[in-house]
């Protein structure tokens, strides 16, 4: 009887576990399913798939292309290809650049590893590439000692100016001390009192452009260096330079400058100048355009900014326009910029008084944004102050009389700027789906009962293993209840409105403190650092019950260290916490002057840590706070999982008395228990990162699968596989079963007393008897 209980046992708890496991594969299967229909059946977007050819992008309905190409879908192309000049050879060159020469200076000169010389691409009359004669420069100059020659500025100004242009035409290789020499010796071409020669101030501009090319860690390192002013001086420089070209422009891919001459006009006069959209971000010939006597703003879908000076004096007989396509010289402590996209900076500056009260300006912008990553939030309509350096509202507001462009009006001449800020559309995911929420509720069930069992049963229990496995079940548990119930941001309940002006405070014109802008959700934070805290405590005694399994199995003959229990409970929940907490804080050290600092530690779309920063994945506190230390604990314990399969649970055993079947059977179940409780299964993660998706996703289902159900796994390993619960649970079932059978056996009883009875009676007839032999009880049944 005992042994066909047992038998009873197992085959309950072999048919529990098969059917949950049929279960979970069957919610497994029924979401690939799905998956598969949502990704075959989706409707196609509205944008053919890869319309945008060779880099480009679609944004706001048309093909951002790269400055190699141009066109409907960036297919026709907008360079010059590689070439040989003399024994100088050149890459590929976009049209409008200077591209440098791949031969560069000796290491052994002044100028060591730069180009020798440079060449530019350009259209002809007909529309053709076409390169030009190749400059040559000398090797024994930079821009150091071109800044030492700005005194002999008026006499070989062409020279230094060519010179410098040929030095900072690789932006990819300029230095903070580069921008600042380079800024400083431009800006003393561009200076009247310094008589330059107008060519090399031409020159200069494309010095400037090139300039803007370099990469805004390095303006931002130069600037905090500087202590002249450079670049506030070179703006001002290039505002005075706009109003000596007469009536011409100079166009170059970062920078445009454009001269309206006044001298016939004899009334009051308004000047409109226009930037149409192109292809690319870089502007190019033709894109500009400057009309007079004109009285109001009149946009249409192709312009990308209009500005309007009213001069309502005879006085003015000169007025100039600067365009920076990107505001990297305008470098604010107030407003910092972390999107990829600049912001565009336009001048206007007339020969009169600047701070004329009869002299207006009006601008309207077409912010230029990818729509699906951004939502605009608000403006600011602002200029740059050289008094402060920095952005100021003075004189300017807001002005919504032109739909569908972000409007200024300001009563003074200057360099201005729409300050935009932008709320990012984020994509928050679904709600965990079916499997998720199944395997996290069986392992929430199984890690409590696991728990309430081995508190119950602790005192005919070995205390380290009760302590360890109670300790790596809470912190999985408490886990398991924080990512069910709290690891979906709250903020994705908020609605957003379809159309970004709709929003827009036009009575509010104040400086920005950065272009883009959060809902702040500290509960979010907290859950991030728990979840963070709890998944290192389940980790880390992952780990320590692979160091106690090492003691009691393979160094069977040697005691426990002094204090163990105290030692290995203070590492499980000391060592996480401070982890965290020094993770916490170094992020708020860095970032607390920040309202939204909280996005540097946790992600936005849900509550868990952010994977990657500004500066990528290896400087990010998720790859030190939480990759490291778990892949640290991963290795070690997969070490000594193999140690100890292959020294004690499978090795062979001469006096083994069991059946090869069952030895083997019992071989898989031990095998499986460690594994389930060293964590193993977590080495899935890393397949997750594999770039083809079809592996990737077969991966993150089993993933999903193993490891959401590993509280359940505990369960059936830890709990029902102990003789203490089936013991327990024989009882139980004995019970049942014995009810049941005080029922049937009743009944048997019942029937047995009328068939005697009967027999009695008939007995009592002898003519009958001998009919109704057959109904005599056999001896079985008198047995029974």
């Amino acid at each position: 009887m005992a042994a066909s209980s047992t038998c009873n046992i197992r085959m309950l708890v072999v048919a529990v576990c098969g059917l949950l496991t049929a279960v979970i594969l069957g919610l497994c299967i029924w979401q690939t399913v799905i998956r598969i229909q949502r990704g075959t059946f989706s409707p196609p977007s509205s944008t053919p798939i890869e319309f945008c050819r060779n880099g480009g992008t679609w944004e706001n309905g048309r093909c951002i292309c790269t400055e190699e190409w141009k066109g409907l879908r960036c297919t026709i192309a907008n360079f010059c290809e590689n070439s040989t000049y003399m024994s100088f050879t050149f890459s590929r060159i976009p049209v409008g650049r200077y591209g440098p020469s791949l031969q560069t200076c000796d290491k052994n000169t002044v100028n060591a590893g730069s180009p020798i010389a440079i060449r530019l691409c350009s259209l002809s009359i007909y529309g053709e590439t076409e390169l030009q004669n190749v400059i040559i420069g000398g090797c024994d100059e930079n821009l150091e000692t071109l800044k030492m020659q700005i005194d002999n500025i008026s006499t070989i100004s062409v020279n230094i100016s060519t010179e410098a242009q040929i030095l900072t035409s690789d932006a990819s290789k300029l230095t903070p001390e580069n921008i600042t020499s380079a800024t400083k010796v431009v800006g003393q071409i561009f200076n009247i009192s310094r008589n330059a020669d107008s060519e090399a101030k031409k020159v200069a501009v494309t010095t400037v452009s090139q300039l803007l090319d370099a990469s805004e860690n390095v303006f931002q390192r130069a600037a905090a260096t500087d202590n002249d002013d450079s670049f506030g001086t070179l703006i001002e420089q290039v505002e005075t330079y706009s109003l000596s070209l007469g009536n011409d422009s100079i166009v170059e891919p970062n920078i445009a400058i454009q001269s309206v001459s006044l001298e016939n006009t004899m009334t009051a006069t308004s000047i409109l100048f226009s930037v149409q959209k192109g292809a690319s971000d870089s502007l190019a010939p033709g894109l500009t355009s400057v009309e007079t006597n004109v009285d109001k703003l009149h946009p249409d879908g192709q312009t990308e900014l209009q500005i309007l000076v009213n001069t309502n004096t005879s006085n003015t007989k000169k007025c100039g326009f600067v365009l920076y396509q990107k505001n990297k010289l305008f470098q604010s402590k107030i407003f910092t910029t972390r999107s990829n996209f600049s912001q565009k900076i336009i001048s206007s500056k007339v020969d009169g008084n600047e701070q004329d009260q009869s002299i207006n300006v009006k601008m309207v912008f077409s912010p230029k944004y990818n729509q699906k990553e951004f939502q605009l939030n608000s403006y600011s309509c602002v200029y740059w102050n050289f008094l402060t350096k920095d952005w100021d509202t003075y004189g300017c507001h807001k002005d919504k009389s032109t739909d569908g462009f972000l409007g200024c009006s300001c009563n003074h001449t200057t360099n201005f700027a729409v300050l935009m800020t932008f709320k990012k559309n984020y994509q928050y995911p679904e709600s965990l789906d079916i499997l998720s929420n199944v395997g996290c509720v069986l392992s929430i069930a199984g890690l409590a009962l696991t728990i309430i069992f081995q508190i119950v049963t602790r005192k005919v229990r070995k205390t380290s293993v009760t302590w360890v496995l109670v300790n790596l079940c809470t912190p999985m548990l408490i886990f398991n209840l924080l990512f069910v119930f709290g690891i979906e941001n709250s903020n994705k309940n908020l609605k957003t409105s379809d159309h970004d002006f709709n929003n827009i405070d036009f009575d509010n014109n104040v400086v920005p403190t950065r272009d883009t802008t959060d809902i702040p959700n500290y509960l979010c934070t907290v859950t991030a650092a728990f979840l963070h805290y709890f998944l290192l405590v389940t980790f880390t005694w992952n780990g320590l019950s692979s160091i106690q399994l090492y003691f009691l199995l393979i160094r069977t003959m040697k005691p426990f260290p002094q204090h163990f229990i105290l030692f290995i409970t203070l590492v499980g929940w000391g060592v996480p916490a401070i982890i965290v907490g020094v993770t916490t804080g170094l992020v708020y050290s860095q970032n607390g002057s920040d309202s939204q600092w909280e996005l540097d530690y946790r992600q936005e779309e849900f509550c868990w840590l952010k994977t990657s920063d500004s500066n990528g994945f290896i400087t990010s506190s998720f790859l030190w706070s939480f990759i490291m230390p778990i892949t640290v604990i991963l290795i070690s314990n997969i070490v000594i999982f193999i140690i100890i399969t292959v020294k004690v649970l499978w090795q062979n055993n001469q006096n083994l008395t069991s059946t090869k079947k069952n030895s083997t059977l019992k071989k898989i179940f031990s095998t499986l228990s460690i594994a389930v409780i060293f964590g193993i299964t977590w080495i899935l993660a890393y397949f997750m990162l594999i770039s083809n998706d079809e592996i990737r996703h077969v991966f993150s289902y089993i993933f999903c699968l193993l490891n959401t159900t590993q509280g359940l796994q505990l369960f059936l390993l830890y709990t029902i596989r102990t003789k203490i619960f089936q013991s327990e649970a024989s009882k139980v079932f004995k019970s049942l079963f014995s009810s049941v059978g005080k029922v049937k056996s009743r009944l048997c009883w019942t029937s047995l007393r009328l068939r005697l009875r009967m027999y009695n009676m008939l007995k009592s007839f002898p003519v009958l008897h001998e009919h109704f032999r057959l109904l005599e009880p056999s001896a079985t049944t008198e047995e029974m």
